[in-house]
């Protein structure tokens, strides 16, 4: 087919994508969230895609799951995932609106990722528009609780990936332009300390004091950190207490654990474990548990032959785009997991994500979306040795 006809416009994607901008959805919040995946639904629907809705959990957000018109629709396909939750609380934009500055829009959410979203829904719309059969089926999902570790929308994204063919995910492209292709695994774990209270100056030595056993315990995790080997714990919420004058009953912490390699989750988990539940002051206890997980991503065969296909298609169009490593998890580890083949941070060039000045280039919106499209249209032409 012609490639020329594919048209798209990075003014007109914008005034699109602001719609989905503008409508706040914060992971914890399940009516904002799905007032996001209404209009993400609506916007599907209008492409003639075939649109489900999927409530993993009764008090989290919905997924939407949508299938574009295909003849082999059912035979393992494209799939092309994002979530439409971000880490900004309802309110932001009272105090930070969406603004254009030259080539760079900011607003909370606009990169990771309702932008990436939106173009990979506009790389399909435009392949209807011109008549391009894709050579697979595509499916379209969208979670809501990526920005928490994805604890009820997991399931579904496994699910999806083991029926696939191979998939895009549409995190944003990193600030230099690369993609992603390989992303650390990550634990997000919370650990609660139980103490006895007392005044702390009649009845100092009756207390038992939970916040002093937390900040033993955070020593003790954060020791853990191997930069060579790119492990590294992270307490990053703390609380507890009753007030100053009060040996406290009670704190708790929230800690991160990231690894890159596989082999060392399991040693690294079991350490943590072991310094929630032994406590060093007397009469204190403690238990932990597992909030979040998600899977590292790293390269296969079958994903490098995508990643060289996408990074063709741009070097075409002079663009060169290289794959780079993230400490950042992603809901692509999940698909990696299953031996599906996956290339991550295919959305548009962005940065300063969970920030207030989170940041997209414009014109990436229609350059990124341009690569996805020709990308499916160049897998008919493939080789079929690893079955990509």
């Amino acid at each position: 087919m012609d490639l020329t006809k594919l048209n798209f416009d990075a003014n007109e994607m914008l005034d699109g994508l602001q719609k989905w901008v503008l409508c706040e959805s914060p992971s914890f919040d399940r009516t904002a969230v799905n007032r996001m995946q209404d209009i993400a639904a609506h916007d599907l629907a209008l492409m003639g895609a075939s649109v489900e809705r999927i409530t993993p959990h009764p008090l989290a957000g919905d997924c939407i799951r949508a299938r574009i018109p295909h003849p082999d629709i059912g035979d393992p396909g494209i799939l092309i995932l994002g979530h439409m939750d971000t880490v900004h609380p309802i309110g932001t934009l009272a105090k930070l609106p969406v603004r254009r500055d030259g080539n760079l829009c900011y607003g909370p959410g606009i990169a990771d990722m309702k932008g990436g979203n939106y173009l990979a829904l506009e790389a399909i719309r435009q392949l209807a528009t011109v008549g391009a059969q894709t050579p697979l089926p595509i499916t379209v999902l969208f979670t809501s609780d990526e920005e928490i570790g994805s604890p009820t929308s997991q399931d579904v994204i496994i699910a999806e990936a083991k029926k696939a063919r191979l998939a895009f995910n549409s995190e944003p492209g990193r600030p230099n332009g690369n993609i992603v292709t390989r992303r650390k695994g990550g634990i997000f774990c919370h650990c609660d300390i139980f103490g006895v209270a007392a005044h702390s100056g009649g009845f100092f030595e009756e207390g038992r004091s939970a916040i002093e056993e937390l900040a033993r315990k955070i020593q003790a995790l954060h020791a853990l950190t191997d930069l060579d080997r790119g492990i590294t714990l992270n307490v990053g919420l703390v609380a507890g207490g009753q007030s100053v004058n009060t040996v406290a009953a009670e704190a708790s912490c929230d800690i991160d654990i990231r690894y890159r390699e596989s082999a060392d989750r399991d040693k690294v988990f079991e350490r943590v474990h072991e310094i929630c539940r032994t406590t060093s002051v007397d009469g204190t206890s403690s238990n932990m548990s597992v909030r979040g997980e998600f899977h590292p991503l790293n390269p296969s065969q079958q994903s490098t032959e995508l990643f060289d296909i996408y990074t063709k298609i741009a070097a075409n169009q002079n663009v060169i785009v290289k794959g780079e490593h993230s400490g950042g998890c992603a809901d692509s580890g999940f698909i990696a997991g299953v031996g599906t083949p996956v290339i991550c941070g295919v959305g548009p060039i962005g940065g300063n994500y969970h920030r207030a000045d989170e940041w997209m280039e414009i014109d990436s919106l229609a350059e990124r979306a341009k690569f996805i499209a020709e990308t499916i249209l160049a897998l008919a032409s493939q080789p079929t040795k690893t079955n990509l």
